[in-house]
């Protein structure tokens, strides 16, 4: 009896790790996207993105941010590649309404995440970069930090292929793929790809693709990401001497310490405008490096009149309400469709992977947080 076969479109994050482990279950697998791994336009594209477990209370991903965690550090030794950089990552609660730091605490610990709740004079102690105004307390979890973006999607593919994975570039017909069961995929090399079952994780593209069963579910908005450069001879805001960190008042900015030879980076998470993914301009807002520049110099006066000497505009593929989807096709039982990140889906990359293989080689459904069928009510 022939293996049956897989045909996964889409090796970011999701699409890579799924593919992957499909293969290691002893499936023939077939990986095409239309740009390659980690490419600029994709949303696991970049050079970084933190990996931590503070989610607030009631939700799955820090449950999910420890098993990742694990199999990121179980790659790193089997491929010999330094993917995931285990420098901290400090939360800044806020005076008065800290819930979400407060909800988070008990399932980090229920999740075997190593975490401190520190006062402002311990945080101040420990990394006098900071200027603390408007800080009540914080959450540091000294075993997450931060896992380089778009050279681990390209070691993904890289290790599929060597175990025995099948690898394209090439882009999926936007056609009519939503008729009944999925016969064939045409490919724009002209060839077809034929496979028992479809997968797929074409991040910020898949309302394109989908537009009844997904259509503006999930919606491309633009992320400026902005790097600064550190003081000469300085190293005090590198990876060596400061942690990744998170500022949740109101909006939530983050940033990461300086790394292999970039700069300072710092970003607001807040959603930004539509954006489309082909072709939008990658070119930052004024607006959006003003208030930047107004937020480093509270957060951290040392950096108040660093240059500018980077920048960088990605996408989020955001759902409604940011949590994944992870569901069959309504309308085609061979159709699975993995997506919707919100720009906090990278590091979930080899949990989400692993669980997406077995639910499809065992024909199960997710969890109903990630069917499309909570959207319907």
């Amino acid at each position: 009896m022939p293996e049956n076969h897989f045909a996964v479109i889409g090796a970011g994050a999701f699409g890579g790790w799924t593919a992957l482990y499909l293969r290691r279950m002893g499936a023939r697998v077939t990986l095409i996207d239309a740009w390659g791994p980690g490419n600029a336009r994709a949303s696991s594209g970049g050079e970084t993105r933190v990996i931590r477990g503070t989610y607030g209370p009631n939700q799955p991903y820090t449950r999910m941010t420890a098993r990742a965690m694990q199999l990121w550090k179980e790659h790193e030794q089997r491929w010999k590649r330094h993917l995931f950089h285990k420098i901290g990552v400090l939360w800044l609660a806020g005076k008065g309404d800290d819930q979400f730091e407060r909800g988070s605490v008990p399932l980090l610990r229920e999740a075997g995440i190593p975490c401190e709740e520190l006062s402002t004079s311990e945080i101040a102690n420990r990394w006098p970069q900071f200027n603390l105004d408007g800080v009540g307390w914080g959450i540091y979890e000294p075993e997450s930090g931060f896992l380089t973006a778009r050279v681990a999607c390209q070691v993904v593919v890289e290790q599929f292929i060597a175990e025995g994975g099948d690898y394209k570039q090439a882009v999926a017909s936007a056609g009519d793929l939503e008729d009944g069961s999925l016969e064939a995929l045409a490919l724009s090399d002209g060839s077809k790809l034929v496979a028992d079952q479809y997968i797929f994780a074409c991040g910020p593209w898949l309302g394109q693709l989908f537009p009844q069963a997904i259509g503006d579910r999930v919606r491309a908005t633009k992320q400026d990401m902005f790097f600064f450069g550190t003081p000469a001879g300085d190293d005090s805001f590198s990876e060596a001497k400061l942690p990744v960190w998170g500022d949740y008042r109101g909006r939530f900015v983050y940033g990461i310490p300086a790394s292999d030879g970039r700069g300072f980076k710092i970003a607001d998470d807040t959603r930004g405008p539509a954006f489309d993914p082909t072709s939008g301009e990658r070119s930052v807002s004024a607006d959006g490096l003003r208030a930047i520049r107004e937020y480093l110099a509270l957060r951290f006066p040392r950096m108040k009149d660093a240059p500018l000497i980077e920048t960088r505009v990605c996408q989020y593929e955001n759902t409604p309400d940011n949590h994944f989807i992870i569901d069959r096709h309504p309308a085609a039982e061979n159709v699975w469709l993995l997506g919707g990140g919100s720009g906090h889906g990278f590091k979930h990359g080899p949990a989400l992977g692993e669980m997406v293989a077995k639910l499809v080689l065992e024909n199960e459904n997710a969890d109903p947080l990630f069917r499309l069928a909570r959207f319907a009510t």
